[in-house]
């Protein structure tokens, strides 16, 4: 007597080809930007190391040097000047970001998203692991690091053009705010095991804090190359190929012949007319309306973000005087409310239909988050743990939904009458305008941290307020429909 069919067969069964290439292509992309985020956070953990408060440590028995007060910092970063150079690098990497990202939603829409994400991650990976050689090729010249924090930058334009538009292919605008509100969590998980990793290796050999995460990402773009299907015309013509050759396809007995003819053919002659329509121009998609405002939203919305993102360790090792360890630790749990924040964001956008509402909200509920924080934010640790969830919620929830459910909506807007060769130019151009602002947010605190770090807070409050004017418009338009 022949048992029935297993319970995990019968389930797996149940969904369609297109549920789990669907699903298989949310969670690679996933992956993939989560090693993006995941390869550029070591750099705000080793600071903490390159230099140091020397009359706390241990000196080695071995060591022969007069220099009491440097002797355990790194070249060149020993000098008083340090926090000016570790701005250089910041700037290194997000000014080349922020300048490839316009050419690089451009280089999307026209060449094939799997090469063009492998390669950068692959390159990526190259990159991130020449400045952790950099410990143990003894190298101390500024300019080495700033010229791979430079290249690296470059070359990470390539992902969140190319896994938007991957996401966007195969999803439509029902559920898009949560669906890509959870998806967008990779930014988040990226840093925190960015921050685990790089905080394991920090204290005895800070190269392998860099080393470790390249090779994670060169590892991920393997997969990308040899596993991502970039939309579903992919997977038809995938179908199609099996079907004229003769192979039998288990997971369709249940559609005819004829069915199955009908679908690949319609699928085809789809791609063969998304091949011959023209990928938009710069200026066009500039002209999509809302563009514009969620782009200058972005870039002040993304300098508080990337402001946290990049000296938040430092200021709480300051602040709370905690080693370099325990405060990269601590601050993952800005990166963790910055999840929960995404999350909310999508959920109550799609609810409500107001994405610039749900963004303005966030931002105006933000600005004296902050300003509680550097106040009482370090009294225990208690008040410390709520607070960096409250502020990364409400810092990173509108920034997460503006670059992935608002990106993936003006992509496909109605206005550009069925052409989906958009949503990588308009993706770039959005995150591009926010990256100029990743740039401006560390270079500032640079600047402003030595008069005291309640002017970088007094800053980062005034760049919320002015991100939520650029969206006012749209809000009010959202209120009065």
């Amino acid at each position: 007597m022949r048992s029935p069919l297993a319970p995990g067969v019968r389930f797996c069964s149940s969904f369609s080809r297109d549920s789990w290439y669907r699903s298989f292509t949310l969670f690679l992309t996933f992956l993939s930007y989560t090693a993006y985020h995941l390869s550029r956070k070591p750099i705000s953990i080793v600071k903490n190391e390159l230099h140091r408060n020397c009359s706390m440590v241990i000196r080695p028995a071995d060591l022969n040097t007069t220099d009491n007060e440097t002797w355990c910092d790194w070249a060149p970063f020993d000098q008083d000047n340090y926090k000016t150079l570790y701005g250089m690098l910041d700037n290194s990497f997000l000014v080349a970001y922020a300048i490839g990202m316009f050419f690089s939603g451009i280089f999307g829409e026209r060449l094939p998203l799997r090469y063009y994400l492998s390669c950068g991650m692959l390159l990526s990976g190259l990159f991130t692991s020449l400045f952790g050689l950099g410990y143990y090729w003894n190298i101390h010249s500024i300019w080495y690091y700033a010229f791979i924090q430079a290249m690296n930058g470059l070359v990470q334009t390539t992902g969140w053009p190319s896994v938007v538009t991957c996401v966007g292919n195969w999803f439509g605008k029902g559920k898009r705010g949560f669906i890509m509100g959870v998806w967008n969590s990779h930014t988040s998980v990226g840093n925190i095991l960015g921050s685990l990793i790089a905080g394991a290796f920090v204290s005895t050999a800070w190269g392998l804090s860099f080393i470790v995460p390249g090779l994670i990402i060169t590892f991920t773009g393997v997969l990308c190359f040899f596993f991502l299907v970039e939309s579903q015309f992919d997977q038809s013509s995938f179908s199609l190929c099996r079907k004229e050759g003769t192979e039998r396809e288990p997971l369709l007995h249940s559609a005819t012949i004829t069915e199955v003819t009908s679908s690949t053919s319609s699928h085809a002659t789809e791609r063969s007319e998304e091949d011959h329509t023209q990928a938009i121009s710069f200026c066009g998609a500039l002209s999509i309306p809302g563009v514009v405002e969620f782009s200058l939203c972005l870039l002040f919305a993304k300098l508080v973000s990337y402001t946290f993102l990049y000296w938040l360790p430092l200021y709480i090792s300051n602040v709370a005087h905690f080693d370099a360890k325990a405060a990269g630790d601590m601050s993952t749990l800005f990166d963790v409310g910055g999840i929960l924040g995404g999350i909310a964001a999508g959920v109550v956008s799609d609810y409500s239909g107001g994405r610039a509402t749900t963004c303005c909200a966030m931002l105006l509920l933000a600005a004296p988050m902050l300003f509680l924080y550097n106040y009482v934010g370090q009294t225990s640790i208690a008040t410390t743990v709520v607070m960096l969830l409250v502020c990364g919620g409400l810092v990173n929830g509108p920034y997460a939904l503006i670059t992935t459910a608002v990106s993936a909506d003006l992509g496909t807007h109605e206005s550009l009458q069925g052409n989906s060769r958009a949503l990588s130019t308009v993706t770039a151009i959005i995150d591009g305008t926010g990256s100029i602002g990743a740039a401006i947010g560390p270079l500032l605190a640079g600047l402003i941290s030595p008069t005291g770090w309640n002017n970088v807070f007094y800053m980062l409050i005034s760049a919320d307020v002015l991100a939520c004017l650029f969206l006012s418009r749209l809000m009010y338009k959202e209120v009065r429909g």
